[in-house]
């Protein structure tokens, strides 16, 4: 690139618009590729915006405006600091003394429509000295904008004019400015839920992210007059080291923010699954061990936005104190002789007080979990506290004293998680628990996990806390009822804080995490009963949500299976807690009333089979005779006939009375005698609740066996819109009529409600597809979901037999998309297989589903060759699926 020669066609062409175009394609081209090489981030930002200086004043000059004193072209906002990324917006200021001048207006309107014609992301405002005064009185992102100013071509003299109106009080009071950026941050914040911790992170706008540095900036500018953070540090704001951590925090951003916008090739600041795998390559991550590269990138970002956000604290703080508080007397309490309370803020009474006490590192969180009108902690201790977070060695971790603080900690009534999440974010939770350390912003890369694994810690915690507090009755009765009969609440907030510490590891977290769980026990004096109790929910605390979703909890034998795995009452009752808490922190689309329901019968079930012992389990045939006996006698009450009752329950197998109670068998059998010899389908639906807050929509649909029942139901279901959670055919091997029973929620996870006319249009709809096989519907082809299509793995189909049941176990695990079941069912149908029950798991991008079948005449797949062709008839439908 003759980078001269084009400058000169700029100025001297007839139009400039190729040229400058060639010279903005060339230095783009150019830059990128240095990036790719490893070149300084910062120089090529500041390159960026020289070269598109370059052109504008180029441009600018070739008109007869260029010369007159009265206007000027002038960057503002993010170009006006210098600083383009390479798809950044460039925020223009046409300034002027009085106004547009008649001779001015048709050659202004040519250059803004040159500066289109030029593809640049161009915001222009044309503007007086007074207009932009004005402006900026009224609006304080026009304010925040003026701020940050370079002249670009034409007088600077008018520019330094309005930076001095701008930085005045005329214009906003100091105190005023730093209320509105402060107000505006805590908005920002709430609208990426308060967490840097986002899934797909905004590099720009997130908690700890490149918008809270520049509002630092902001504010520092406006107080001080600064155009540099780091003069900062001449006041004592920013120790040498703070500004060290804000310099390599913000680089490390804009190398994301630069890479992520030569991958998009638009102005993208959000880390999106589209991007990141590209972006963790194009950056120089790689896969480690058991550690991917793109998780690699990811828990940098969310370790540098934790310390860019403890840092952003304190300088706020200082703000706060010294534009807010400025002339306010000091309101002082005493906590101790190591603490006080200054202005709601706990400090210690001098910055030797961690030295000489490294204990007091521990104790100053006990003291603001005991004094909850604490707001925080002040500036000059946090600096103390970060000066000696080196002293936290193995010798204080084993520290009586720390322990027992530690141990007060936890038995202190007050939102613990609070306590411990800012116990992580001044760094002393990860250095006093270095296993916790290790997890600390660790993602996963999937749509189940959508936190980091400390984030969804730090979440169950909460959820304990607010169980115990009881916040979240209304949500979880079962659980706020169970939590108040704990004999030791601090073992359940121990497992909860160990269940997934072992992450990231390789091997399984549980019995690692168990391993920690017990040294940690050991180490804080615990009771070895109590030591076993924590480790055993550690190393279990995937036993029941795995038990419910995945296996079928109708069946005696699994119950029996699973209470012998519980060693006694308290334990099952501390391992319910703990899976709720577990399940609805882990992602807030994964609890649902349906789950809920699951959980509860597995622990009413349970509860059962401890009281009568695990070594008298039930017979199942006396179980399926006492359901019939029930069932007959409600039936009998409603003037049903034994002769009318039988002939309903001989086309059913003995399952059928296993799955569901004794008032469900005898509402659905009633329905069916009355329904009688009408040739349609009949269909119910009902929304069916175990408790307050776990329900979910029954339908049942009694008809003439068809093979393709199965793929015909799933198809319209998920037409309708409705997940299908679980699913159920009983019918006997020549039985004409079958009672299928499917499970459903709506697109929020709920029961269908009281809406009459939903439930009205899903059963006439069922009813018209089904009763023609001729009739059965297309299988849905909606588009993925964008998230979706970057999760893609290979379907694994595996088969295992129940030899109690006579039935084979299938396993599908497969990524999710719409149809799915539909397309299995179609599977099924080819093969001539029978589906008795299924479970339904779709885990964010990831659905495990299980699938209950039998042979046409009601056996196992006994034949290898089957489950073969099976298996790859599955695996070739699925994975073809886009």
């Amino acid at each position: 690139m003759d980078r001269s020669e084009l400058e000169s066609r700029i100025s001297n062409d007839v139009s400039p618009v190729l040229a400058a175009r060639e010279l903005l394609r060339e230095s783009y081209n150019a830059d990128a590729e240095a990036f790719r090489q490893g070149a300084d981030v910062r120089a090529l930002v500041q390159a960026r915006a020289d070269t598109v200086d370059t052109v504008l004043r180029l441009v600018w000059n070739r008109y007869p405006f260029a010369n007159s004193p009265d206007v000027a072209l002038v960057a503002v906002g993010g170009y006006g600091r210098g600083e383009l990324h390479p798809h950044s917006d460039i925020d223009l200021l046409i300034l002027t003394r009085n106004g547009i001048e008649e001779a001015w207006q048709e050659d202004l309107r040519a250059f803004v429509t040159l500066l289109w014609d030029l593809k640049l992301d161009i915001g222009h405002s044309v503007r007086s000295l007074a207009e932009s005064i004005a402006a900026a009185r009224d609006d304080i992102t026009i304010l925040t904008n003026l701020l940050e100013t370079r002249t670009i071509a034409g007088p600077d003299a008018l520019r330094a004019e309005l930076g001095g109106k701008v930085y005045s009080d005329e214009v906003m009071s100091d105190h005023d400015y730093f209320l509105a950026k402060r107000d505006e941050q805590q908005q920002r914040h709430r609208k990426y839920g308060d967490t840097e911790y986002n899934l797909e992170p905004n590099v720009k706008g997130s908690p700890g992210a490149l918008r809270d540095i520049q509002t630092i900036g902001w504010i520092t500018k406006r107080h001080f007059g600064l155009q540099n953070i780091a003069d900062l540090t001449s006041f004592s704001i920013l120790t040498q080291e703070e500004h060290d951590i804000l310099h390599r925090g913000e680089t490390f951003l804009w190398r994301l923010r630069y890479g992520l916008q030569l991958i998009a090739d638009r102005n993208e600041n959000r880390l999106l699954f589209d991007h990141q795998r590209a972006l963790a390559d194009m950056l120089g991550y790689r896969d480690e061990d058991e550690r991917l590269a793109v998780e690699l990138m990811m828990q940098q970002y969310y370790r540098s936005v934790l310390a860019l956000a403890e840092l952003t604290d304190v300088i706020l703080q200082y703000y706060d104190e010294a534009i807010l508080g400025a002339g306010d007397e000091d309101e002082i309490r005493p906590l101790n002789k190591r603490f006080q309370i200054r202005n709601r803020y706990i400090e210690a009474v001098n910055n030797q007080v961690f030295a000489y006490a490294p204990y007091a590192i521990m104790e100053i969180f006990v003291l603001m979990a005991q004094h909850p009108e604490i707001k925080g902690i002040r500036a000059t201790t946090i600096r103390s506290l970060r000066a000696h977070r080196h002293l936290i060695d193995d010798a204080f971790r084993s520290d009586l004293a720390v322990t027992t603080l530690f141990m007060e900690l936890l038995r202190t009534p007050h939102a613990l998680d609070q306590s411990l999440s800012a116990m992580k974010k001044y760094n002393v939770l990860g250095r006093y628990l270095p296993e916790f350390g290790q997890i600390i912003g660790q993602m996963q890369h999937d749509l189940f996990h959508i936190f980091t694994v400390d984030a969804h810690t730090m979440r169950v915690i909460r959820n304990m806390v607010r169980l115990n507090s009881g916040e979240a009755s209304p949500e979880y009765p079962l659980a706020s009822r169970l939590i108040h009969r704990l004999p030791k609440l601090e073992t359940l907030f121990i497992a909860g804080l160990y269940h997934d510490v072992a992450k990231g590891r390789g091997g399984d977290h549980s019995e690692l995490g168990a391993i920690d769980a017990e040294a940690f026990c050991q180490r804080h004096h615990l009771s070895e009963r109590d030591t076993q109790l924590v480790s055993w929910l550690v190393e279990n605390h995937l036993l029941m949500s795995m038990t419910a979703q995945r296996k079928d909890i109708s069946d005696p034998d699994i119950i029996q299976a699973f209470a012998r795995a519980v060693p006694s009452q308290a334990h099952l009752d501390y391992l319910y807690i703990l899976t709720v808490c577990d399940i609805s922190a882990t992602n807030p689309k994964l609890w649902n009333t349906w789950r809920a329901s699951l959980l509860r019968q597995l622990y009413i079930e349970t509860k059962r089979a401890l009281r009568r012992g695990t070594d008298t389990p039930v017979n199942r045939q006396d179980w399926i005779r006492a359901t019939r006996e029930e069932a007959r006698e409600i039936l009998l009450a409603q003037n049903m006939t034994d002769e009318q009752i039988d002939r309903v329950w001989n086309t059913v197998d003995d399952e059928y009375f296993l799955q569901d109670s004794t008032v469900d068998i005898a509402w659905q059998t009633a329905a069916i005698i009355r329904h009688g010899d009408d040739p349609d389908p009949l269909v119910l639906i009902r929304d069916t609740r175990g408790g307050p807050t776990d329900g979910y929509s029954q339908i049942i649909i009694y008809m003439k066996d068809r093979v393709a029942l199965f793929a015909a139901t799933t198809a319209v279901l998920e037409q309708l819109n409705l997940n299908i959670v679980d699913a159920r055919i009983s019918a006997t091997e020549d039985g004409p009529y079958s009672i299928s029973s499917y499970v459903v929620l709506d697109e929020q996870g709920q029961p269908l409600g009281v809406d009459p006319d939903r439930k009205e249009r899903v059963r006439s709809r069922l009813i018209e597809e089904l009763d023609d096989p001729d009739d059965y519907p297309d299988i849905i082809h909606r588009r993925t979901p964008r998230q979706l299509k970057h999760f893609a793995f290979p379907t694994e189909v595996t088969f295992s037999n129940d030899t109690v049941n006579q039935r084979t176990v299938m396993e599908v695990v497969t990524p999710d998309r719409p149809g799915l079941l539909a397309r299995i069912g179609q599977v099924l149908l080819e093969h001539r297989v029978r589906l008795t029950n299924a479970k339904i798991a779709t885990l964010g991008e990831r659905v495990e589903d299980v699938f209950f079948i039998t042979d046409e005449h009601g056996g196992q797949l006994r034949d290898p060759g089957i489950c073969r062709d099976l298996q790859q008839d599955l695996c070739k439908m699925l994975d073809d699926i886009q």
